[in-house]
């Protein structure tokens, strides 16, 4: 097993809460929920589904986020 660390932004969004995967984003890492809990949720989830398909298909995962600039909020790691 190992972890991934990825950046996420999670905000409000009309009556709901959308979260995305900067690093991941073209790969439709996205997603919303009706609370930030929820939407937190929702894109770990997310997250190891395509993480999971990237490894099948050994597909280059991307760099954890450099520290500079990067809150605890916005990480978010993965363990597969």
């Amino acid at each position: 097993m190992k972890t991934h660390e990825f950046r996420v932004v999670i905000e409000p969004d009309e009556d709901r809460w959308i979260a995305f995967c900067l690093e991941l984003v073209e790969k439709g890492v996205s997603t919303r929920g009706y609370s930030r809990e929820e939407a937190s949720k929702n894109i770990r989830e997310v997250l190891e589904m395509v993480i999971e398909d990237l490894l099948e298909l050994g597909t280059r995962i991307p760099d954890p986020p450099e520290e500079a600039g990067v809150s605890p909020e916005e990480r978010l790691a993965v363990t597969l």
